[in-house]
């Protein structure tokens, strides 16, 4: 079995749901959590901060230049991801669909490097 990551996508600057929608997406979310784990295919997962409590730390020759924010700026944000195991890419893209149906975001799947 390979490890795939998919990652799901917030728009940056988008108000935050009413809580009414959030609760019904956190549902499914968790629905789908739970038959990962069911199916034996769920290593990891969880939702991440704003970019704004990111720390960037950059290389600069013989030192590191640690800085506030965001790496990059941009329209979206990764705003969560899950690290799956599953036999194949198809697999791994039914999972990836049902979460972006659940959460109405984008979502990307992506092989891990060294695997099968």
């Amino acid at each position: 079995m390979k490890q795939y990551l998919i990652s799901m996508y917030q728009p940056a600057g988008a108000d935050r749901p009413d809580p009414e929608f959030l609760a019904g997406v956190m549902r499914e979310v968790d629905a789908i959590g739970r038959e990962l784990r069911e199916a034996g295919c769920w290593v990891f997962g969880n939702g991440l901060h704003a970019p704004e409590t990111a720390t960037v730390l950059r290389p600069k020759g013989d030192e590191v230049l640690v800085t506030d924010g965001p790496y990059v700026e941009g329209k979206e944000y990764l705003g969560g991801f899950t690290v799956i195991t599953a036999p194949d890419l198809d697999a791994a893209l039914d999972w990836g669909r049902r979460y972006a149906l659940a959460t109405t975001l984008p979502v990307e799947v992506r092989p891990f490097q060294g695997e099968g």
